[in-house]
């Protein structure tokens, strides 16, 4: 592979500048044939958009949590408008839902950022190659959580009202009780209160279980 004609193009996306820096340095000091290269980043879910419209990266480095927006929905968009690129979500959070959630948006790949480099770039190059990148551990978590999930009869989201469906939204992107009520100006006793009518009409006791539901609605209705 020559980096004149066929190096893969990567973008970064992730809130913390110093992340960013990071994971760039390792990729330029261990890929010394520049077989992989980073053409840009990102700190915003809008500026990830706007960069990967403009850049078209083969493969995309996705944090799951942005200041203005969740990642998974960036990751959605991205898929959308532009098939031919990878996501791979690269985060610090391993929550099961998170992982779970990730999948059905569609990223080819879920990664912790205490990966080490030479993992960094295998899992950059396997996903440019169209391989799926996932750690045993990732899915042991997934089908953990398919396994889990509630019986025939549950997760009618029609049931919900849309206060409800709103908090259930958040959920699923992994926003604390706290983190949604201050998205929605509401107390976190009255999101609490609002889950616990959630789970009672979706007929489920997790709210892994609760976001795996909407997950699965959201990728059901964008497919």
């Amino acid at each position: 592979m020559t980096a004149a004609t066929s190096a893969i193009r990567v973008l970064l996306v992730d809130d913390s500048a110093l992340v960013r820096r990071g994971v760039r340095s390792v990729i330029s000091s261990h890929c010394k044939d520049g077989s992989i290269q980073v053409v840009g980043d990102a700190a915003t879910a809008a500026e990830a958009l706007g960069e990967a419209r403009r850049l078209r990266p083969d493969v995309m480095l996705l944090d799951i949590r942005l200041p203005d927006g969740s990642g998974l929905e960036v990751c959605r968009q991205i898929l959308r408008d532009l098939p031919a690129t990878r996501v791979l979500v690269l985060t610090s959070f391993a929550d099961d839902s998170l992982v779970y959630n990730a999948v059905i948006a569609g990223a080819h790949g879920y990664l912790m950022k205490e990966i080490d480099p030479a993992g960094l770039l295998e899992a950059i190059t396997n996903a440019a190659a169209g391989k799926s990148v996932l750690t045993p551990d990732v899915t042991n978590r997934i089908l953990r959580l398919i396994r889990d999930e509630p019986g025939e009869g549950a997760g009618d989201l029609s049931l919900l009202s849309a206060q409800e469906k709103r908090v259930l939204a958040l959920v699923s992107q992994g926003l604390t009780n706290k983190e949604v009520g201050e998205k929605m100006n509401l107390s976190e006793n009255t999101v609490k209160n609002y889950l616990v009518n959630v789970f009672e009409k979706l007929r489920v006791k997790r709210r892994s279980q609760a976001a795996a539901i909407y997950a699965q609605a959201s990728k059901e209705t964008i497919g």
